[in-house]
């Protein structure tokens, strides 16, 4: 499989109980060269009312949840490409290192 589209949800959370906001989008993701590449389009298209509380989520924090109808989820950085495409790259969590009570964090 090289390629893969379907709809999914971009959801913005303060908290583990607060969603901000959460927007439709139709998501595709594709081979290039030895990478995935991932875009999405907002679906349905916004209002100018929901295009400024979007606009304000993306300002604040590019940083979202991606869901699937799957209910399967992925932390991502999203960046516009133009007013309606979206770039999409998965968020790389640093590792953690584990400190030992008594021990001073480095």
């Amino acid at each position: 499989m090289d390629r893969w589209q379907g709809p999914a949800t971009l959801e913005w959370w303060a908290d583990w109980l607060t969603c901000l906001g959460g927007f439709g989008v139709r998501v595709t993701a594709h081979v290039t060269g030895s990478d995935w590449v991932c875009e999405g389009v907002l679906d349905p298209p916004l209002a100018e009312n929901e295009r400024e509380g979007f606009d304000l989520l993306m300002a604040r924090d590019p940083l979202c949840t991606l869901r699937f109808d799957t209910e399967s989820t992925l932390l991502v950085n999203v960046t516009a490409v133009d007013d309606e495409r979206l770039s999409l790259s998965a968020c790389e969590a640093k590792p953690v290192q584990r400190v030992e009570s008594g021990q001073a964090q480095q």
